[in-house]
């Protein structure tokens, strides 16, 4: 018969072996799954330079300032600053726009904010918020009456309280208080709760006005806050309003006490000085007087020349 043996060389399993890459390759390898590594090659249009926002935005800051307030002459301006950008530099135009804010550039805040509206970009409550108080501020009050009015539609029952007392605050440096009694109305019908400014201002109209009645009604409904959030060192601290007053009483006292003082060292040197010039008077009497006549000096002077 015929006889097959197998062999167990055929059959031996071969030893599991680790494949070991080297340690020491490039960064920009990237090593696959199963074929081994491959190269990255780095991207054309990336810099190795870096520039941080800070230095960007004090940059746009310093190319706005000398221009003129021609808008296209702005706009081409700002156009050339980021025509190498991928992408639009929000984070440096904001922080150009707070630079301007703090330097108080109202125009510029203008110019730039409009720009970057116009491409897209932007379009925030803060950055609203913002071209709002700068169009006050530089006395546009119609161009803000119609951002006002164009945010307000769109934004009916999302409107952030800041815009109402912004307004409200607008209207009542300029003394208009039909306008602003009309945004109070609207606080109220949207059930927005108005903030302590806000009743403070009414209620200083309702009192110009005689309109008693209403700022008692006034005060019961919105009473002032028993407690207030103050930021002490970064951290949020809730303090009792009475303290505050007490603390802002004190500091009235210890200042009207410094004027009586002021007041009091002024009527001191005063009198001082009336004193003085009676006593030089009584002595140009006595010498002028003879010597056989007798002087009738009074007893405080004798007194007050004796020391």
């Amino acid at each position: 018969m015929l006889c097959l043996r197998y062999s167990p060389v055929i059959f031996a399993t071969r030893r599991q072996e680790t494949i070991q890459f080297p340690k020491n390759y490039n960064c920009n390898v990237v090593v696959c799954e199963a074929k081994g590594p491959r190269p990255r090659y780095p991207r054309v249009w990336k810099t190795k330079r870096k520039i941080g926002t800070i230095s960007k935005s004090l940059k746009l800051v310093e190319c706005t300032k000398g221009l003129s307030n021609v808008k296209e002459e702005v706009y081409g301006a700002l156009d050339s600053f980021i025509a190498w950008e991928l992408e639009f530099p929000l984070i440096t135009v904001k922080k150009a726009l707070k630079i301007l804010e703090n330097e108080k550039e109202w125009k510029r805040i203008i110019q730039v904010t409009k720009w970057m509206l116009s491409k897209g970009q932007g379009r925030t409550m803060g950055s609203y918020f913002m071209l709002l108080n700068a169009l006050a501020e530089d006395g546009r009050l119609e161009e803000a009456e119609e951002l006002w009015l164009k945010l307000f539609s769109s934004n009916l029952e999302s409107m952030p309280r800041i815009f109402f007392q912004k307004m409200i605050s607008i209207y009542y440096h300029r003394e208009m208080n039909e306008k602003m009694f009309e945004i109070f109305a609207d606080m109220e019908e949207l059930g927005i709760r108005p903030t302590v400014p806000v009743v403070t201002m009414v209620g200083n109209v309702f009192q110009k006005l005689g309109m008693l009645n209403k700022y008692q009604k006034l005060n019961k409904k919105y009473p002032p806050p028993k407690w207030e959030y103050r930021y002490i060192k970064g951290k949020r601290v809730k303090i009792r309003t009475k303290d505050l007053d007490k603390s802002q009483d004190s500091d009235v006292v210890s200042k009207s006490e410094e004027v009586d003082e002021s007041e009091f060292d002024e009527n001191s040197q005063d009198q001082a000085d009336e004193v003085d010039e009676d006593n030089v008077e009584q002595l140009r009497e006595v010498n002028e007087s003879e010597p056989g006549e007798i002087s009738t000096v009074p007893s405080e002077t004798k007194s007050s020349m004796s020391t």
